[in-house]
């Protein structure tokens, strides 16, 4: 296939330019279905005139459905999409993008989707569906799972697609809840997943933080005790990666922990540690759950984020663990090699 395009860009290069085109087409129409055409136009900075003839086409092979809501992509045009994916990357230069960035950070594996999250949020779900499709080709029947909470947990827990029944499979929230939005809190995720995998699941229904006294107290509780295990048998482990100073504001930290965090240098939060861009921690939160100890102890850690603002805590936890295999967007890769 390789070599096949490689005489097509020589010989025939439009044909090349013109798989990209509906390619590209086809993939936003799944991202932001359903879509009208001059929404699509605007996102893919298309003429409207070539967004006509070319969705005119797709509809007439049967790849995607138009309705008076706007273009939603059919079940043989999500497969075609599936399918194609590694040729794309190959012909759009990804392949060898992932490469570079996997070298430059030392990570174990990178998986890009093409685009920006900058200028498209809707390409989340496509990150996180990338997330979730490995995630799928790692787990063992009897895994342990721990996933952490947030908005693009929520999206990798949306994405995660499977008929295939998980039932020895445990899924655990990484640490306890953040937040006043159910939705992107770590249990909401857990039980999502769960269901999805027909997977057992345990719950840590405490907050993310407590107080040395109220923390020592409640891990001696019999269900609590239990989650608790689970996690330190982690398997797989799934998280956003978070800007140290975000975070700490969304964690709702008083001023002078805010400045203290930021004063010494922190550019990255995860599992209750602030790193700073060596990876070294500069502060620690006194929460429960998932420890740096278990972390390195996983047998695959997958960190999902999409954004160039986070590419420099996303370098940050590289250098905390080297197990990670790293799902993002094409110019957050590029703004990761630009910034080492």
């Amino acid at each position: 296939m390789k070599d096949l395009i490689k005489f097509q860009k020589k010989l025939i290069p439009q044909v090349v330019e013109l798989m990209e085109r509906r390619y590209s087409i086809l993939r936003q129409i799944s991202l932001s279905e359903p879509v009208g055409r001059r929404t699509l136009s605007s996102i893919l900075d298309i003429s409207e005139r070539i967004i006509r003839s070319e969705t005119e086409f797709l509809k007439e092979q049967g790849l995607i459905n138009v309705a008076g809501s706007g273009m939603t992509i059919s079940l043989e045009g999500e497969e075609l999409l599936d399918d194609l994916k590694d040729t794309m990357n190959y012909v759009t230069g990804l392949s060898k993008l992932q490469d570079k960035v996997k070298e430059k950070l030392g990570v174990k594996k990178v998986l890009l989707v093409p685009g920006s999250f900058d200028k498209n949020e809707s390409i989340l779900y496509d990150i996180a569906k990338c997330g979730a499709d490995y995630f799928l080709q790692v787990l063992k029947p009897e895994d342990v799972v721990s996933i952490t909470g947030g908005s693009t947990m929520l999206e990798f827990s949306k994405a995660l697609k499977t008929d295939k029944k998980y039932n020895n499979v445990t899924v655990v929230p990484a640490r306890g809840s953040m937040g006043k939005i159910v939705e992107t809190q770590t249990s909401n995720i857990v039980s999502i997943i769960s269901k999805k995998l027909s997977s057992h699941y345990k719950l840590l229904n405490i907050p993310d933080e407590l107080s040395e006294e109220a923390k020592n107290s409640l891990i001696q509780e019999p269900e609590i005790k239990s989650t608790l295990e689970h996690i330190e048998k982690t398997d797989i482990l799934v998280f956003g990666i978070g800007r140290a100073d975000e975070m700490a504001r969304r964690r709702k930290l008083s001023d002078d922990q805010v400045e203290e965090i930021i004063s010494k240098g922190a550019v990255c939060e995860a599992f209750g540690y602030y790193f700073n861009k060596d990876g070294e921690i500069v502060y620690k939160l006194n929460t429960v759950g998932i420890d740096l100890n278990t972390v390195n102890n996983v047998r695959e850690t997958i960190a999902v984020f999409g954004g160039t603002t986070k590419v420099e805590a996303c370098i940050a936890i590289s250098k905390v663990d080297k197990n990670i295999v790293l799902v993002t967007d094409e110019e957050s890769a590029c703004k990761i090699l630009e910034s080492i």
